[in-house]
């Protein structure tokens, strides 16, 4: 039992921490919203924003200035946030693999093993938080916006929801915390 759900909760963490690199990576935290006549497609991420062509399909994008450049609040914690995440979850990865039963890695010293265990899924827990965290206040943030200019009765000709990248960022938090449970709760 102690063996099939270290398993479940690897397999688990490593699909969520993808989810998590992907989410950091890709560029479209916010997409267009508008009615179908739009002729373009327009993403924002947290490095930089991509502009399609629905027509040929050519897609283009504009990097930010500079990592140190003066961001928004919200690209800037996002992006610690995830970077964190991902930086933490890998680490709980390593210390998993390195303590799951079917490795050799300390044999003789289960007891070890299931500390490593243990301890995997509390970085991985705090991993997940941070990871959740950086999404929900991007999330939020595009809300909060649109909320603003719609309240106001100003039409920018763009309006913005939730990127799948933001979704994937959610989604791959939220595993790992299902992992950190599974890890730190019901391994004993």
């Amino acid at each position: 039992m102690s063996a099939a759900l270290q398993m479940t909760a690897f397999g688990l963490a490593l699909l969520s921490t993808l989810f998590l690199l992907l989410a950091t990576c890709t560029d479209c935290w916010m997409v267009n919203a508008d009615d179908s006549l739009e002729v373009s497609h327009k993403c924002r991420g947290l490095w930089r924003e991509c502009v399609t062509n629905m027509q040929d399909g050519v897609r283009t994008c504009d990097q930010y200035d500079s990592i140190l450049a003066d961001h928004p609040v919200k690209i800037v914690v996002t992006r610690t946030l995830l970077i964190t995440a991902d930086l933490l979850a890998g680490l709980a990865l390593a210390t998993l693999l390195l303590g799951l039963d079917c490795i050799k890695f300390l044999k003789e010293d289960p007891c070890v093993k299931l500390k490593m265990c243990y301890g995997a899924g509390v970085i991985l827990g705090i991993g997940s938080i941070l990871g959740l965290v950086g999404s929900v206040w991007y999330a939020v943030d595009v809300y909060v916006e649109r909320a603003m200019l719609v309240s106001h009765n100003i039409f920018l000709g763009v309006h913005y929801d939730f990127g799948w990248s933001c979704w994937l960022g959610m989604a791959g938090s939220m595993g790992c915390f299902v992992a950190s449970v599974l890890l730190t709760c019901c391994l004993y």
